[in-house]
């Protein structure tokens, strides 16, 4: 038994129809709020439970508050940790009387820019409070300036990923926010979420993929292979739709968008290639599997365009987290006002003293 198909919450703030593929935030269908700036995306988002605490300037300042009292963090960093394991060593070092939403969307972002950077050997970079968000954070990444095309491509990263329903570290957020824990330790735990592959950390996972298979020629006998062995390909399947996920072609548009401003790191030939073993995939799948269709999801075309921005593999997650804190701190606080703790019951199918049979007793 899983909790698949068991609604968790009844939340305002987004959904997508399985069906159909249209996802709405607030009201407004995801493709009407694409072009908008991130800090916009967000103020809408929060328009009813975070009302009139996201504004460009707000979150500025909020990046330079929260790159302050990280700084003296940065030295102390464990030289062994992972991107995303820096990144939440950062964001818990933070104090919980400090973490207002604007605090955990700024801390996040400024987190993942010099978690990053830290694991290359790299001093972080401060933020710069003249600039809208997604182009500080490119510049917080790489110490240089972004051009426009760059810019508009990550804010389209940042809005398609803001939020999505209760998605596994939402509800992990959710779940630590019905007991009393607060926004910092709801933050915590939605980021370690994120680790396994499953949700967060497929993005870097499809380009392993793609370098596995190497050639367009090569992608139907190494897909066949790894069906035979039961093995999951990255950047399809999703447990929301039953269609394409719309997000996809957003992001395959943002990619095509940056590409042909002559902007952007991708390798030459890259989504081509992509393409190819987009078609392959879907192709061998449906001969395979024809009773289950299998389609595109999200986090395909994602990892193209956070690689042409010369975001590196161990940073795709991070990225995702400083996107998705806007939706935690909505959803923490939707939580908070039901007043109620979410403890689902389960059933304990173990053994029983004495040889007695199993009954299947469930565990309040």
């Amino acid at each position: 038994m899983t909790m698949e198909r068991i609604s968790a919450a009844e939340t305002s703030l987004s959904g997508g129809d399985p069906a159909t593929g249209e996802m709405v935030m607030r009201g407004h269908r995801l493709p009407d709020l694409i072009a908008r700036p991130y800090e916009e995306v967000v103020a809408i988002l929060w328009d009813a439970e975070l009302p009139e605490q996201m504004s460009r300037e707000a979150l500025a300042a909020a990046r330079c508050d929260a790159f302050a009292r990280l700084s003296p963090r940065f030295a102390a960093m464990p030289s062994d940790l992972s991107v995303i394991e820096c990144q939440r060593f950062l964001l818990a070092s933070l104090p919980g009387a400090a973490m207002t939403p604007p605090m955990l969307v700024a801390g996040t972002a400024v987190a993942a820019a010099a978690a990053i950077r830290l694991v290359r050997g790299q001093a972080p970079v401060a933020p710069d409070r003249s600039l809208p968000h997604a182009a500080d954070l490119l510049r917080m990444i790489h110490d240089a300036a972004t051009g426009e095309a760059e810019t508009r491509a990550l804010d389209r990263y940042l809005v398609a990923m803001v939020d999505h329903g209760v998605n596994a570290s939402t509800f992990t957020a959710r779940v630590v926010a019905s007991t009393g824990g607060g926004l910092s330790a709801a933050a915590v735990a939605a980021l370690g979420a994120l680790e396994g592959p499953l949700h967060g950390g497929a993005p870097g996972l499809v380009l392993d993929m793609l370098d596995a298979i190497g050639e367009a020629d090569h992608a139907e006998g190494w897909v066949t292979a790894a069906l035979d062995r039961a093995e999951r390909l990255m950047g399809f399947g999703s447990r929301a739709y039953h269609i394409r996920d719309p997000r996809a072609d957003i992001m395959k548009d943002s990619l095509l968008a940056l590409q042909k401003s002559g902007a952007g790191r991708a390798p030459e030939g890259r989504l081509a290639f992509a393409e190819a073993v987009e078609r392959t995939v879907l192709s061998v799948m449906a001969a395979r599997r024809p009773e289950r269709t299998l389609h595109t999801n999200v986090e395909f075309y994602a990892a193209l365009l956070l690689e042409a921005l010369g975001v590196p593999r161990a940073g795709f997650t991070p990225l995702f987290a400083a996107s998705r804190a806007a939706g935690w701190a909505a959803h923490v606080r939707e939580q908070e006002r039901t007043g109620r703790m979410l403890r689902p019951s389960s059933r304990y199918v173990g053994p029983l003293p004495d040889g007695r049979p199993k009954t299947g007793r469930g565990q309040e």
